[in-house]
């Protein structure tokens, strides 16, 4: 018997322009197309329960009684404890998706949709002279690397689509980078699968995109020796759920094209929600005290789990900020800025949980953890998390990948930050401005 929680849920359909990225320092979400916030938060949920389970030790540390156990993430055992905490081994991890990622697992999909199937004739911009389509011109060419869709007057962006990044976990793993310096890459680190409505699921799609008869295939013999420190093709499973069950208990998708007098456009706002971590508060549970002590809005419970983050997105930050003028306050939780800060955080035991765990980090000769830790910049941080032996592996496994994902053209132009985007010097002059016009107006 299985019990199924749900820890991370999220809502939405836009990216950044590539033109923005060198003013988003950090702040702006690059992506927050639902599957993609969705991992994203799952990766905050895990942070949240390492912070969590840390802090509970630490309250246990005087007690003769042995401290309660997480039942999804635990302490590794010397000598292998370098990445110090891996997933109990009983946990699996499904992804469900209300319609088909965007991208190559859907152009079957978006192909019957249109009432002339034949490929758009547009004039190639920089991107795909370059290499990269966007996500739904050229349904001729399949199996393929696309962006993100948009209309064709949009800015343009360098975000690839759902499809190749779901594509691209299969190896590198649900774990971020910041987090597989934490948490070991063990098998049920990967998808187990993703769960879609019948009607969404275009087996022909799917195979192409992720399965091993299709582009990964190559995969398969890539990693077949092993010692790739934990990383590997692992195809997740594609399940279907029936369309009336789906009718059912959502009635807020997509109507079909054919309804008539049924008009919709994709939204503009976004939703994140994490559960709060078991281990969180004192009675164990219900508190995520990482999300309320940095402005996290906080619902009691929802479906019966308690909430441990919950935002509302615009524009890839939170409902009220622009992203033409990112600050920190207005960061998602998820953002680069926001996660990296909360890592460091965790890892030199800065943020309250006890000496840290940055000497878990790396192999112990160089101070691969501390050189994470001192990092004056993202950039610095990326370079630094590559030296580790968490990092090496990865970088090794996501270029085997990038072999068969083609075109993979990066999407850089954001690391050259520091964790002071998140201090916000400008809040107290617009506040004490804000109340010097008040008394001008008061005393016209």
């Amino acid at each position: 018997m299985y019990q199924v929680n749900t820890k991370a849920s999220s809502s939405g359909a836009k990216c950044l322009p590539t033109t923005q990225l060198p003013t988003s320092t950090g702040l702006v979400l690059h992506d927050w197309h639902a599957e993609i916030l969705a991992l994203r938060a799952f990766n905050y949920w895990l942070l949240s329960e390492i912070r969590a389970l840390i802090d509970h030790e630490n309250q246990q540390s005087s007690s003769p009684s042995t401290p309660k156990p997480s039942p999804f993430i635990r302490r590794r055992q010397p000598p292998n404890n370098n990445p110090p905490f891996e997933l109990d081994p009983s946990l699996k991890i499904y992804l469900y998706c209300t319609t088909a990622p965007c991208g190559d697992a859907s152009m079957e999909l978006t192909m019957a949709a249109q009432e002339d199937p034949t490929p758009w004739e547009i004039s190639p911009s920089e991107e795909e002279e370059a290499g990269l389509l966007s996500g739904r011109a050229n349904f001729s060419q399949l199996g393929i690397v696309r962006r993100k869709p948009a209309r064709a007057d949009a800015p343009s962006t360098k975000s690839k689509s759902c499809s190749d990044k779901l594509a691209l976990r299969q190896v590198s793993s649900l774990l971020s980078r910041g987090m597989s310096l934490l948490v070991a890459v063990t098998e049920n680190a990967y998808l187990a699968g993703v769960v879609m409505p019948r009607e969404e699921v275009s087996e022909t799609g799917c195979v192409r995109a992720w399965g091993a008869d299709g582009r990964m295939g190559p995969l398969l013999s890539r990693f077949e020796e092993g010692g790739g420190g934990g990383y590997g093709y692992h195809p997740f499973k594609v399940l279907s759920v029936d369309t009336e069950v789906v009718e059912e208990l959502w009635a807020f998708g997509k109507p079909k094209s054919k309804e008539a007098g049924m008009k919709c456009k994709p939204g503009n706002i976004s939703a994140v929600w994490t559960a709060a971590p078991v281990l969180g508060g004192a009675s164990g549970g219900g508190v995520d005290r990482y999300a309320a002590e940095n402005g996290a809005k906080q619902l009691a419970k929802l479906s019966g789990s308690w909430t441990g983050l919950y935002e509302t997105i615009i524009g890839g930050m939170k409902q009220g900020y622009k992203a033409s003028v990112p600050v920190g306050k207005g960061a998602s939780a998820l953002s680069r800025a926001k996660m990296w800060g909360a890592l460091r955080g965790l890892l030199d035991g800065g943020d309250g949980v006890g000496d840290g765990v940055g000497d878990g980090v790396g192999d112990g000769s160089a101070g691969e953890g501390q050189q994470v830790v001192r990092a004056a910049s993202y950039k610095e941080f990326k370079r630094a998390a590559l030296e580790t032996p968490a990092g090496k592996a990865r970088e090794r496994a996501m270029l085997e990948a990038k072999k068969v994902l083609l075109p993979w053209v990066p999407n850089n132009g954001d690391d050259e930050w520091g964790l002071e985007v998140l201090v916000d010097n400008k809040g107290k002059k617009r506040k004490r401005d804000d109340i010097k016009k008040s008394k001008d107006v008061q005393s016209s």
